[in-house]
């Protein structure tokens, strides 16, 4: 028997031994060992072990040690003041949950979203994967069996859907996905590492933290039963659509209908359709505005998402990043209660509307329930207000600056705060391996000083290259809507609160409620992303840690080309080559993965920039999911004053940053040239 068979034959007699016994099974239970990765070659970022986090206020080891000899010093590093210790267990914990934690989504994307109900199921995942005999992928391909009609969009029999899922050497799971069994009962829930783990195409080991670039979450989501229940993701509005059949109660006691189900699932499903590999709508804005995913290199990265809008709190606004991602993003029933405030949707239709059509029939709505105390009977946690394990935060139904909707990410018997704060800790040591691709290192040095001629160290500053600003969006002019994404948020907002560290989940009854303090972030960032001192918002300064891993650029991930997608001429000048390898519709749209480099050099040239900003701008698909790749407009080219040459070596720099970058420019070099 070959040694691959073993791989999948073992973990199914396994399964089938926990199918007896009636006890759950989660599958994978423990992280790919650290031999598979990357990491042990990399220039980790500082763990900061025997260092302490106040609520954002970090406290070095050697600081630490010298608080723990007051008594004064003792209480400002305890749980009850909102301290938590970076410790290797924490770390490790982090680590864990960063590859097998769901928090309970499996029961909404299976149950109601129906995941596992269309082409892309067990099954066909399964087949796939054993006929890559071991062998890893960093893109699961499932062919369909027969002709079907998604969005209005028909794939024919044979079609093989390009899933962007990467699957580790002998793996029987995709990166990220997760596999809970129940008696007879599958479930299928997110981790992640889903999207902020990626397989290397050439070694098979896995990049912690780095971007799953082609993961195709439009397309995994639109093929599934009950797509419109995550509704909220891509500005359909059941208002809007034709009434069906389906009746239910509404918060004002009436009758009322709901929307045709496959009027309703048919507009969801082309939104869905027309997202890009490696984007993704986190935002539960009820606007469809996907942006890039981004990698988890988070170290002195703050203020956190693209808009800035995790910015306070532990490890400086990183967990609550994380606590939202899960909260929040991945669960559009924890916004039913503000439903009418932020969307203009009643709360029963709000909710009849993500339930109409579940694929589990315990958690279709009945005709003529109400649908709030219909999800009050199955809600699998019914100590929070959605699927996903929470904690109402002491301003909840309101929220704040630490907790977007007034919830947090907890889990049952750990102290408050432990599960998002283990990820932050963990994810803040991680680094792109080298780029051993680079060999010119007279190239970086001359890039390293063009960098600071062009003036992009005014922005990209300091050892991690960020000077944390959240810029206007009408000054850094790329593409308006994402950052539209927090406007909203801030009619719910009160003065921040947590509960400390000292109180384990569940929740007592009355436990001691803190501040959190805010003045670790410029309030100026704060009203740029919530649209207070500027009306369209805005986006942070990005860092540029690991950019060669990160294609394509830019928030909306617009910024791309195909390595053959642009020629150098004889007089050293880059011309378009090949239109159609320019702009998401020459990449990523064709299966293509963005060449690093080309996409670059695209991102500072604003000749080959307007060619792809055309291109991008021709495709329905993107305009409808706002992706054009405009704005940024800081040139390093011709008409700056700057040689081919020039701009090639500012290419080979960007292309050089690790986490121990080979130079570092000094801002002040900027001043006088």
């Amino acid at each position: 028997m070959k040694w691959f068979s073993l791989i999948f034959i073992l973990p199914i007699v396994a399964v089938i031994g926990f199918l007896v016994s009636g006890v759950e099974v989660v599958l994978p239970a423990t992280p790919p060992s650290e031999a598979m990765t990357y990491t042990p070659m990399t220039q980790p970022a500082p763990p900061g072990i025997g260092s302490y986090d106040v609520l954002g206020h970090p406290v070095s080891k050697e600081e630490a040690d010298r608080l723990l000899q007051t008594e004064a010093g003792r209480d400002y590093l305890s749980p009850e003041n909102g301290a938590i210790e970076i410790t290797d267990e924490l770390i490790d914990l982090g680590r864990k949950n960063f590859y097998t934690e769901t928090f309970g989504n499996e029961v909404i994307f299976t149950d109601v979203v129906g995941i596992l109900d269309g082409p892309i199921n067990i099954a066909s995942m399964t087949k796939a994967i054993l006929a890559l005999k071991g062998q890893p992928t960093t893109n699961l391909q499932i062919p369909l069996k027969e002709d079907i009609t998604v969005g209005g969009q028909t794939f024919k029999a044979g079609t093989m859907l390009n899933t962007g899922l990467d699957v580790p050497k002998g793996s029987v799971l995709p990166l990220g996905l997760s596999n809970h069994l129940s008696g007879t009962k599958v479930r299928v829930g997110v981790t992640c590492a889903l999207c902020h783990a990626a397989i290397d195409g050439k070694t098979g080991a896995i990049l912690e933290g780095a971007t799953n670039n082609d993961i195709d979450a439009g397309l995994l989501l639109a093929m599934a039963s009950n797509t419109a229940a995550l509704y909220r993701q891509t500005g359909v509005n059941p208002l809007e659509l034709p009434k069906g059949s389906h009746t239910y109660l509404n918060s004002q006691g009436e009758l009322a209908k709901l929307p045709d189900s496959e009027s309703f699932e048919e507009a969801v499903d082309q939104v869905f359709l027309s997202w890009a590999p490696g984007n993704f709508d986190s935002s539960g804005d009820q606007i469809d505005n996907p942006s890039q995913i981004p990698p988890s290199y988070t170290h002195d990265a703050w203020p956190y998402s693209w808009s800035g809008g995790s910015s306070i709190g532990w490890f400086h606004g990183l967990s609550s990043l994380n606590s939202r991602v899960f909260a929040f993003n991945a669960d559009p029933t924890t916004t039913a209660e503000n439903s009418e405030k932020l969307y203009g949707i009643d709360k029963e239709t709000f909710l009849g509307a993500i339930f109409q059509n579940s694929s589990n029939s315990k958690f279709r709505l009945p005709e003529g329930a109400k649908p709030s105390e219909f999800f009050a009977r199955v809600n699998p946690t019914p100590d929070s207000p959605g699927f996903d394990q929470t904690i109402k935060m002491p301003e909840y139904p309101n929220a704040s600056l630490f907790a977007a909707n007034g919830l947090m990410l907890a889990t049952p018997a750990l102290p408050v705060g432990t599960a998002a704060n283990a990820m932050s800790a963990w994810q803040n040591t991680l680094a792109p391996p080298p780029n051993e691709f680079l060999s010119d290192s007279e190239a970086v040095q001359r890039g390293a000083v063009i960098f600071n001629q062009a003036g992009c160290v005014d922005c990209h500053s300091g050892r991690y290259f960020t000077n944390h600003e959240v810029i206007p969006q009408r000054e850094v002019g790329t593409q308006p809507e994402r950052a539209k994404a927090s406007l909203g948020l801030k009619k719910l907002f009160q003065d921040p609160t947590t509960y400390p560290p000292s109180v384990q989940v569940p929740l007592p009854e009355n436990p001691p409620v803190i501040p959190v303090p805010t003045d670790i972030t410029p309030q100026r960032s704060i009203d740029v992303t919530f649209g207070i001192t500027e009306p369209k918002g805005g986006y942070k300064v990005q860092h540029l840690i690991g950019l060669y891993l990160t294609a394509p650029y830019l928030h909306d991930g617009g910024v791309a080309a195909a390595a053959d997608g642009l020629r150098q001429d004889a007089d050293g000048k880059f011309a378009i080559a090949n239109p159609d390898r320019i702009g998401l519709p020459g990449t990523l749209l064709q299966g293509i993965n963005p060449d690093p480099e080309a996409s670059l050099r695209m991102l500072v040239d604003r000749r080959l920039r307007e060619a792809m900003i055309a291109s991008n701008r021709a495709n329905p698909s993107l305009k409808r999911a706002n992706i054009d790749g405009r704005g940024h407009d800081y040139w390093v080219d011709e008409e700056a004053g700057f040689t081919p040459g020039d701009q090639s070596d500012l290419i080979q720099f960007l292309l050089s940053i690790d986490d121990d970058p080979e130079v570092l420019p000094e801002p002040k070099l900027a001043q006088g040239l």
